[in-house]
């Protein structure tokens, strides 16, 4: 039987087995060769933090309520796959799919596990990947997403001054965005040495480390006093926050794309914040209608990221790091995406 890494409790994966169903007319079964999760919200679901395990986001109201009395839960322990993205190839396809073949290699959303079934016909997420994209590539996808996002929202432009805070995956595209539409400098700002390294390699000018400088003071003297005009904040850390308020350009813009926990403290808005004219500006690529409706929602964001990850302007080489096997899966995950994050990037898992 196929298997796959499931949430058995908070903070404990396992691998288990699964049944596969029968590939309907329209779907296709594939063999997952590479798969990777989040390293973002997808922690909080796994630590059991999230209020959307026992709340829900309203969409008519705005806002996030209590779920009903024996409601399903947002995150169902035991039976939750683990996982973000996946590549593989088809092994199996429906009688009605015409635009896939077998062998054909893809990527698409879902947990880490052996196999999945997928609609193959108008399905905008079911990706093909050419030969010559790499499947750490392809497996950036869904970051690369909240990246462009952040990076619109904080309307970055050729010849801004920007500092990406929390150089994950996501603030590695932003990153690597900023550099392509001719920000200068691009300052990474992360305590973890090898996300800075990467940062470097992904095109940041310069890179600095929190737990050894006064960031925001770093900023304005990278940028000859002015500040930055956007700081894109992928951390979540109240400090990291701070930092950006310090930092930022009077009238600037923190485009803030973290998911964030309750702050406990660190934040003082009596400070920089008081005095220069800065605005926060919440990002989700994920959340509709987009700022830009009706030119841009989230298919258009996706498109485009897909596209740029074609012809290389984005790469997931330097940040999908490390890649384990499926069978070390349960321990990697969580010793490199809850326990001990500084040991890694992005986590990548390989059949």
């Amino acid at each position: 039987m196929p298997r796959m890494l499931v949430a058995t409790a908070p903070r404990k994966a396992a691998i288990v087995e699964y049944q596969d169903r029968k590939v309907a007319a329209n779907e296709v079964m594939v063999e997952v060769e590479f798969a990777s999760p989040k390293h973002g919200s997808e922690v909080a679901d796994f630590r059991g933090e999230s209020p959307l395990i026992d709340e829900f986001y309203d969409k008519d109201w705005h806002l996030i309520l209590p779920r009903s009395a024996g409601e399903k839960k947002g995150v169902e322990f035991g039976s939750w796959n683990l996982g973000n993205m996946w590549v593989g190839k088809i092994v199996v396809k429906g009688v009605d799919v015409k635009d896939y073949s077998i062998g054909e290699r893809v990527c698409s959303y879902g947990g880490i596990r052996e196999t999945h079934i997928i609609n193959a016909i108008g399905n905008d997420r079911l990706l093909k990947v050419p030969t010559g994209v790499s499947w750490k590539s392809a497996v950036c996808y869904d970051p690369a997403q909240f990246a462009l996002s952040g990076i619109r929202d904080g309307n970055v432009r050729p010849g801004d001054y920007i500092a990406v805070i929390g150089l994950g995956a996501i603030g590695l595209m932003a990153v690597q965005l900023g550099k392509k539409i001719g920000a200068r400098p691009v300052i990474g700002v992360d305590p973890i040495a090898i996300r800075r390294e990467a940062a470097l390699n992904s095109g940041a000018d310069y890179v600095l480390d929190p737990g050894e400088c006064d960031v925001g003071l770093e900023i304005k003297r990278l940028t000859g006093k002015l500040g930055a005009d956007c700081i894109i904040e992928t951390s979540g850390s109240a400090g990291a926050l701070q930092s950006a308020l310090r930092g930022l350009a009077y009238g600037g813009t923190v485009s803030y794309v973290a998911w964030a926990r309750e702050f406990a403290g660190g934040i003082n808005f009596g400070r920089e914040a008081h005095y220069n004219y800065g605005r926060v500006v919440f990002s989700r690529a994920a959340s509709e209608p987009n700022p830009d409706f009706p030119r841009w929602d989230r298919k258009r964001i996706e498109k485009t990221c897909w596209n740029l990850i074609l012809d290389g302007s984005l790469s997931g080489d330097d940040i999908v790091n490390p890649v384990v096997n499926f069978e070390e899966s349960p321990s990697a995950y969580c010793k490199y995406v809850d326990t001990n994050p500084e040991l890694s990037i992005k986590l990548g898992v390989a059949f």
